[in-house]
């Protein structure tokens, strides 16, 4: 059984819109992205993000209505499974509200529309039209004539499909036109519609909707009828788009390649405008009445206007088109007024630019990463294949994607964590084993002074109001020769240093040493305080508490056992009177009164050796409820309890691992009284209260020995943070969010592979550019630093070659195995009698990061995908699957498998190799030996899926078990059963799971992590789509499989999404070939982590019947949501 859940959701825009709908006194601009929708509020200085939420569909139409009488407007969806549904926004609840329900227009007769879905309102907003279907536009009326009046009141009206000749349309709109007397043909709605006919003849069409209503039982009818003025016009080839011209003026205009033109659809008169360049167009948006901005391919933005004269001064004369500047290659413009202009993209970043004289300025740039076309997993945070029991995180992984598309193509470094944003850098100084910020006097409202402690000394460094740094040779009566265990500030303005040979009670103004305690014999090894009371662990035998107010005089003395010594110890300040002890030996954490060292109760932590309390910190995480009590262990688990300030009760045990090393942990304070906590080990994380539960987030940083929060004048709010060799002042998100590293490329990043022993990254790329008008494609293997995220060297291919797939390998030259960057290719034009149709190449990255090509193989077809097995080279060419052997600097053919159509993908896990084709779903071969010398020389089918698909990535997930993905956007787990009856059995591959992603996956890559014994779901894979999501696929262990489809189950029939749209429709399985009715053996993650947010009564409802408690399935859940 399958798990899913999103690590990045979908980021590239195709749809936008402005309307009125989150406040009447201001425009708000809404976001399609794949299955969501964010809505912005518009400033000057961008957009800021006030809601988001998902929906159960990819979303193709996004259109306003305004109901009579309303300042809103509502908000029409349409959807990719050809439904539709109205939105409004509920101001007091601060959600979404549906207000039609979603209405099914699916049909398996008729085909969906070979352009993209369009929906228009006409300029009387009487009717909204669909094209949705090829040859049909459906009509549905903006009101319902209400029973028992004559009146029609505002509403939506049932669909009514018209039927059309016009089959491949390419562009249509509602033309606007002159007011006319009612029911007066003229009054008539008139559409213009581009199309192409059968003959693939571009045409224009102009045609009138006859709208009647039905009699008593009778429904409605609406008709295109051609109009008066239709001629059924030829038109330039290239014609793509059609714009309407409001009044004065009227009419429309047809975006061309080669020219614009202007149709008065009155006279037919036409203004030509020739290009001084051809291009193509992408996207429009309207300024005013006789102005508009156009958008084409390669991402210039132009200014179109209209230019009025004539006897009537509303007629047009002529056109003018002017280049403003470059923009992201837009999905969609929206323009916000003002000269702003949103740029909605799925290319590469959206963009708010705003129009200036002489040129575009980029107000606000947010980050896109689709399409992602192919990936690759620097490092799964030191877990792969180590023997590791961490709890996984993917927040400790870094993948590296290839996104965009030609001129906004780039590699981007995709993370998910609490992210890090350096301010400085105090250079390099290595070892540091603790931070400690200090106030130059009591009262004063900023640091200005951070020590940093070492083994043998401390270093104190000074901060001025501008940041200005310097470190100090003596610091008011610091002992600077010893590492510092505390430093903190003292009420009275007084300062507190302990080292290990005794403690310092100053005085902040003159530097005098106000009191003194040294231990002689023994070693202090722990501090801790709370201000009124410094606790001591002397060499972990003893504690001894000191009161500060009485300058230094001790209070009590305890001498622990062998058995009992200390291993930490903690004095909290959100309860008064306690100090928290961890034992060494018996794993215990002891309460004890402060004054007199009395034990007042013990909490044993763990029955394991190992488990030994290293650090412990009591603070403040969730508003309106009890402190949080945190322990870190030495095997890297984190306990937390919830203290009752009064009866100083534990309750509400958990227990969270973050990697195999104990974590040292740091209060770092956030508004309202609030804490986060920052963990330093070997996967640095951040514990904060979101949504009233505790977070565990992985850190962006890679290294981190201690920090603490530095809270200056010229870095407010910021920390200090130390490396094993560097120190540095940094900001912390206060919560989790996915942190992009961008490298342009300018090209498409076509192909990605990784090399750990280089540090590299080798990258198939393919440049467009234009040159006299015509487009050239240029493809290159390149090489790019993994730290610095720069380009180190570029090797060009031929002309008209371009990369297809590109793998890193070690290959056998001359008997010395060798680490190589193996790249397959294919030839645009290999349609020629004895034409090169593709070929291998070889490259080296020699001692100066330089690419050289070593050898390289021409071979039949496209190498459309390349892997290893057992040393050799896999080769996926067209029909056929090719092994070449590369020994002593020459290739080998071994042997060749020839597929049902094209392999597009390889999967290698031993001696077998799964082949994903590209109409005829996977086949697994295998590798095996038919010489008498044992030399693997041959291969053989022996599992195939007999069913159709139109495969797009595979990956092997588990043994015997395969992760399909197609075109049509839906997962497949097959698996072969090996240990069948028959040999027809044992060759068949069985579907086990499947489900509806709804994006068309681009790339599945397998991970392996060990994850721990009482895991629910372990990771095999991670995927990326064509809408620029990246996802996490997991398998349920057995013991958990059936709570959570039970428990998916009575949450997709409690929680309702907008629209009411059905969560088993929205998931289930849907191709061209059979539809299912629930998805199959898969758990959506997306869905049954929302039970965190569920109201408590809610949460009830859901575990009723389930056999567990819902304190048990908030558990389950929350080690599900930590995973991603």
């Amino acid at each position: 059984m399958a798990y899913l859940a999103p690590i990045h959701r979908p980021s590239g825009a195709r749809h936008a819109l402005k309307l009125t709908f989150l406040t009447p006194e201001e425009e708000s601009l809404v976001v399609a992205k794949c299955n969501r929708l964010e809505f912005y509020q518009i400033t000057a200085e961008g957009l800021i993000l006030k809601h988001t939420k998902t929906i159960y569909g990819a979303v193709t139409i996004l259109e306003k209505l305004r109901p009579k009488g309303s300042s809103l407007d509502q908000l029409f969806v349409g959807t990719d499974r050809y439904t539709y549904f109205t939105l409004s926004w509920h101001a007091e609840k601060k959600q979404l509200r549906t207000e039609k329900s979603y209405v099914d227009m699916s049909s398996r007769v008729e085909r969906g529309s070979q352009s993209v879905e369009r929906c228009m309102v006409n300029p009387t907003k009487q009717f909204l039209t669909l094209e949705v279907f090829e040859g049909i536009l459906t009509v549905i009326p903006l009101f319902a004539r209400a029973k028992g009046k004559n009146e029609a009141a505002w509403a939506l009206g049932d669909p009514i499909s018209s039927r059309i000749e016009e089959r491949i349309i390419r562009s249509w709109t509602y033309l606007h036109q002159p007011e006319a007397r009612p029911n007066s043909k003229a009054a008539q709605p008139k559409v213009a519609i581009l199309y192409e006919d059968n003959a693939q003849k571009c045409r224009l069409s102009l045609k009138r909707m006859a709208f009647a209503h039905g009699g008593s039982g009778e429904p409605d009818t609406a008709d295109f009828i051609p109009d008066e003025t239709d001629g059924n016009f030829d038109m330039d080839m290239s014609s793509s788009h059609l714009i309407p011209v409001e009044a004065p003026s009227y009419g429309f205009l047809v975006l061309a390649e080669t020219c614009l033109t202007y149709w008065n659809d009155a006279t037919l008169e036409k203004e030509l405008e020739p290009l001084e360049e051809a291009t193509i167009w992408a996207a429009w948006t309207q300024v005013d009445s006789c102005r508009w901005l156009l958008a084409d391919d390669y991402g210039r933005l132009y200014f179109l206007m209209l230019v009025l004269g004539g006897e009537r001064e509303a007629d047009v004369v002529g056109l003018r088109l002017d280049k403003l500047g470059d923009v992201t290659r837009p999905s969609t413009l929206i323009y916000l007024d003002g000269g702003y202009v949103f740029v909605g993209s799925n290319y590469g970043n959206c963009q708010v630019v705003k129009v200036r004289e002489g040129g575009l300025e980029v107000i606000q740039s947010l980050s896109v990463i689709a399409p992602i076309t192919d990936f690759t997993i620097m490092d799964m945070g030191s877990r792969s294949g180590d023997g590791q029991v961490n709890e996984y995180s993917s927040g400790q992984a870094r993948i590296v994607t290839g996104s965009g598309a030609f001129q906004d193509g780039s590699l981007r470094s995709v993370r998910s964590g609490v992210g890090l944003e350096d301010l400085g850098s105090l250079g390099r100084l290595e070892h540091i084993t603790n931070l400690f910020s200090l106030k130059s006097t009591y009262n004063q409202q900023y640091c200005d002074v951070l020590v940093a402690s070492f083994i043998s000394e401390s270093r104190v460094f000074t901060f001025d109001e501008e940041g200005d740094v310097e470190e100090v040779e003596s610091f008011k009566g610091f002992r600077l020769e010893e590492g510092t265990l505390l430093a903190q500030n003292l009420p009275q303005n007084r300062l507190l240093q302990c080292v290990g040979s005794g403690v310092r009670l100053i005085d902040a103004e003159n530097g005098m040493v106000v009191a003194e305690y040294l231990s002689q014999e023994k070693p202090i090894v722990a501090a801790s305080t709370d201000s009124r009371y410094l606790a001591l662990s002397l060499d972990g035998a003893e504690a001894v508490i000191l009161d500060l107010d009485s300058e230094l005089q001790e209070v009590a003395r305890k001498v622990f056992g062998v058995g009992q010594q200390i291993s930490c110890l903690h004095v909290p300040d959100l309860i008064k009177g306690i100090c928290i002890v961890g034992s060494w030996h018996t794993a215990d954490v002891a309460l004890l009164k402060i004054d007199t060292l009395e034990a007042l109760q013990t909490v044993s932590i763990s029955e394991d050796d190992a488990a030994v309390p290293r650090f412990i910190l009591l603070t403040q995480l969730l508003p309106d409820h009890m402190p949080t009590l945190l322990v870190a262990l030495a095997d890297g688990n984190v306990i937390t309890f919830d203290m009752h300030p009064s009866s100083l009760a534990l309750t509400n045990r958990k227990s969270t691992i973050l990697g195999t090393q104990q974590a040292n942990l740091r209060a770092l304070p956030k508004e309202g009284g609030l804490f986060q906590v920052f963990a330093t080990c070997e996967h640095p994380s951040v514990i904060y209260g979101s949504e009233g539960r505790i977070v565990f987030s992985a850190v962006t940083a890679d290294k981190a020995s201690c920090i603490c929060s530095f809270d200056s004048q010229a870095y407010p709010g910021a920390i200090a943070i130390a490396s094993p060799d560097n120190l540095s002042i940094a900001l912390v998100d206060s919560e989790r969010t996915t942190h992009v590293q961008t490298l342009h490329v300018g090209e498409v990043v076509r192909r990605i592979a990784y090399s750990t022993k280089l540090k590299a990254f080798g990258l198939g790329t393919i440049k467009r550019t234009l040159k006299d008008g015509a487009e050239i494609v240029q493809s290159s293997f390149k090489l790019a630093d993994e730290v610095v995220f720069t380009e180190l060297d570029s090797y060009s291919l031929r002309e008209e070659e371009i990369i297809e797939s590109v793998m890193r390998a070690d290959i056998d030259e001359n008997g010395r195995v060798v680490e190589r960057f193996v790249v397959g290719t294919a030839y645009i034009k290999a349609d020629e009698p004895d034409a090169v149709r593709g070929r291998i190449l070889i490259f080296e990255v020699t001692q100066d990061r330089l690419l050289n090509l070593v050898d390289e193989q021409v071979v039949s077809g496209a190498c459309r995908a390349l892997a290893t097995i057992r040393g050799r080279i896999v080769a996926a060419l067209m029909k056929r699957v090719v092994i070449y052997s590369y020994e002593s600097g020459a290739f080998t053919k071994l042997t060749s498998f020839r597929t049902s159509t094209t392999p597009i993908d390889l999967a290698v896990s031993g001696d077998f190799i799964v082949v994903a084709d590209i109409m005829k779903s996977i086949s697994v071969l295998e590798f095996v030996s038919t010489s008498t010398d044992g030399r693997y020389d041959g291969v053989k089918e022996v599992g195939r899926h007999f069913q159709t698909a139109w495969t797009t990535a595979v990956a092997q997930v588990d043994e015997n078990t395969y992760l399909e993905s197609d075109a049509e956007g839906n997962l497949t787990v097959l698996r072969q059963n090996v240990s069948g009856v028959t040999a027809d059995d044992q060759r068949r591959l069985e579907v086990t799971s499947e489900i509806r992603l709804g994006e068309m996956v681009n790339r599945i890559r397998q991970v392996n992590v060990s994850a721990s014994a009482n895991a629910a779901v372990v990771p095999r894979a991670f995927m990326a789509t064509a809408e620029g999501s990246l996802y996490l696929f997991g398998l349920i262990r057995a013991e958990s499989q059936d709570l959570l489809m039970r428990l998916q189950s009575k949450m997709a029939t409690l929680v309702q999404s907008p629209g009411y749209m059905p969560f088993n429709k929205y998931r289930a399985f849907k191709n061209e070939v059979r539809e299912a009715e629930e998805p199959f053996r898969f758990v959506d993650g997306e869905l049954v982590e929302n039970f965190l947010d569920c109201t408590s009564a809610m949460q009830e409802e859901m575990c009723e019947g389930l056999g567990a408690e819902v304190e048990e399935v908030r558990v389950l859940i929350e080690s599900l949501r930590r995973m991603h």
